[in-house]
């Protein structure tokens, strides 16, 4: 499939090493393609400039927001979750309609400092996979994977032998059977992946953040999911 991840941070690398892996065609969208390949300074967690982690993955394209989504026949939301609808807007409407936004980003509010909260206009009694959803309503928005760390979004058999559980969400059954296929590559089990209804189902699965982000900064690790046990 031809993949389009908007968002360049170390999500949406994750994602497009792991999509051309399997084999994938992705293109990996910026605001601007050229002032992105110019950052050379290696990010907050020590991890590889981008134009370092770009010229080591020559199976990954690059492009503009707008370009990456005409690429795209599914568009990955791998954006901060506060930057997420002006990312989308500047990739066009027209090159969204029709398609699968597999949103995996979270409305995070950075403005106190650390740890974050929810931005309030995006929860308790809204979402920011709902708002993408009422933004672009000739697209087919599927939440999933935004409760865990992108390592284990590609990878679940890191831990516990991949028998964890991962949320999906959105009102259109048809694209969600599609994205539970890529969950199936990445190597999520059937019985892990617990459909929790239409895309109203957004306001919990984002709402988990605040405890995972607590229980990341306790242990400081990072490679730990939450199972439901019946």
């Amino acid at each position: 499939m031809k993949i389009a991840i908007i968002g360049t941070g170390s999500v949406g690398q994750t994602f497009a090493v792991a999509l051309t892996t399997l084999g994938h065609q992705v293109i990996i969208g910026t605001r601007n393609v050229e002032e992105k390949l110019s950052v050379s300074a290696k990010d907050g967690f020590g991890n590889p400039s981008f134009s370092e982690w770009y010229a080591s993955n020559k199976a990954v394209k690059l492009g503009t927001f707008a370009e990456a989504a005409v690429f795209g026949d599914i568009i990955v939301n791998a954006t901060q979750g506060s930057h997420s609808l002006n990312a989308l807007q500047l990739a066009g409407s027209e090159h969204i309609k029709g398609k699968i936004v597999i949103d995996i980003a979270n409305p995070l509010d950075f403005s106190k400092g650390m740890p974050p909260s929810l931005i309030p206009e995006l929860s308790n009694t809204h979402s920011l996979g709902e708002e993408i959803q009422n933004k672009f309503p000739e697209s087919f928005v599927v939440k999933t994977l935004n409760t865990m760390w992108n390592g284990l979004m590609v990878n679940p058999n890191l831990i516990a032998g991949g028998d964890h559980t991962v949320f999906i969400c959105g009102n259109n059954e048809e694209t969600k059977t599609t994205v539970k296929f890529l969950l199936h590559e990445f190597g999520w089990r059937e019985t892990a992946i617990l459909d929790l209804g239409d895309i109203s189902a957004s306001r919990g699965m984002e709402a988990i953040l605040p405890i995972w982000l607590r229980i990341w900064t306790t242990t400081q690790n990072g490679a730990f999911n939450f199972k439901i046990v019946n």
